[in-house]
């Protein structure tokens, strides 16, 4: 089949809901007069498929809904029927010839995880699939991308390196390029990225400061990657491209310059840089994702547990319904400020006695953090 015979032919693309959001709406666009591969060829502007479309984004040219009625109000009806016989949302492409419409294919529609979630529980909301379905459509590891901030899908944003996606969530703040100024910046209220080329325990308290974690060198399990998963920060690490020179406050990133101080975004579930700053949207245990976990309660057979060692873990962790906590590290207490210099006393205590007393400190500490998770719990 043809669509470039004439003004009464055209091709298009189109998803049977949103992709970007999951909303139940017609998605898609069209050429008049034109072939299915210069739809994606970008050699000219596509149209909408639907009246709302083309005023939301202001365009001038007609939609097919307007361009022609009858071809939409059909395809509006193989959208129900196809939605009806896979149960999914799909993504269809579709001539139209001589006025007569032809479908190309379907198949099942790639979409963001807020769209997966949205399209499983409307699907299940509308009778199409039950609530245990709903939920076995869901991949686990991309709904870690929920539990975390993410960069605002609408905001611009310009890449300059991509690392490895350490740990997830996103950041903006100033880059700063040693833990002690980190922590400065951050008792002074400031939204600081920490740029090293690789961490250190000794970073632990700029790590716990900074919005975010970036680092040159090093792999998933490096120590910039493992401290940031434990503390849910945004990681990315193993960032080649940079090149940070420390005595000069400055970071290369091939003719790019970052000085201390510039703005900087991370997206550690990507593992993308970028230039400047790019808001982020908060997570929610609410609205779709709310509701899954709710479905997902009612189903499972195990009790959940968090991975807790500090107040703010144990706050989060019942927020995100844990019952309780199943491991507590209880070397993870002592990372911050005077609390790793206890520590250490007592690593490096040359007698019984001078271990005793740097143990009595990290008792006084220990015992104060094991009653606010109780308290919490």
């Amino acid at each position: 089949v043809f669509g470039n015979m004439g003004e009464d032919c055209a091709t298009g693309v189109a998803f049977t809901r949103n992709p970007a959001n999951g909303v139940n709406e017609f998605y898609g666009e069209f050429l008049l007069n034109a072939q299915g591969e210069d739809v994606v060829a970008g050699i000219r502007t596509p149209q909408d498929l639907t009246i709302a479309a083309r005023q939301i984004h202001n365009s001038e040219l007609p939609s097919l809904e307007e361009a022609m009625p009858a071809i939409y109000q059909e395809l509006l009806d193989v959208r129900r029927r196809l939605e009806e016989h896979f149960k999914d949302m799909q993504d269809i492409e579709f001539t139209i010839q001589a006025g007569k419409l032809y479908m190309l294919q379907t198949r099942t529609g790639k979409r963001t995880t807020q769209a997966a979630l949205k399209v499983a529980v409307d699907l299940a909301n509308e009778g199409f699939i039950s609530h245990s379905e709903a939920i076995m459509r869901l991949k686990p590891e991309s709904l870690d991308q929920v539990l975390h901030p993410t960069l605002d899908p609408k905001a611009p944003k310009r890449i300059v390196a991509k690392g490895l996606p350490a740990s997830p969530g996103a950041a903006s703040g100033k880059v700063v390029f040693n833990a002690s100024e980190a922590e400065r910046l951050g008792l002074d209220g400031e939204s600081v990225l920490l740029v090293r080329i690789e961490t250190s325990p000794e970073d632990i308290g700029g790590m716990h400061a900074a919005k975010g974690i970036l680092t040159s060198r090093g792999g998933m399990t490096s120590h910039a990657a493992v401290v940031a998963r434990g503390m849910g920060r945004p990681c990315v690490s193993g960032a080649g491209a940079l090149r940070v020179d420390y005595a000069a406050q400055v970071m290369y990133i091939g003719d790019i310059v970052v000085r201390a101080g510039d703005m900087l975004t991370i997206d550690g579930t990507a593992g993308e840089v970028i230039l400047g700053e790019v808001p982020t949207v908060p997570p929610r245990m609410s609205g779709d994702f709310g509701t899954i976990m709710k479905w997902a309660d009612a189903l499972r057979r195990m009790q959940v547990r968090a991975n807790a060692e500090t107040a703010a873990d144990a706050r989060a962790a019942r927020d995100f319904g844990a019952e309780g906590i199943g491991l507590v590290r209880t070397e993870h207490m002592f990372f911050e400020g005077d609390r790793i210099v206890a520590m250490r006393e007592m690593i490096l205590a040359l007698d019984e006695a001078g271990r005793r007393t740097a143990l009595d400190k990290l008792l006084v500490m220990q015992r104060s953090d094991m009653l606010e998770l109780f308290a919490i719990m």
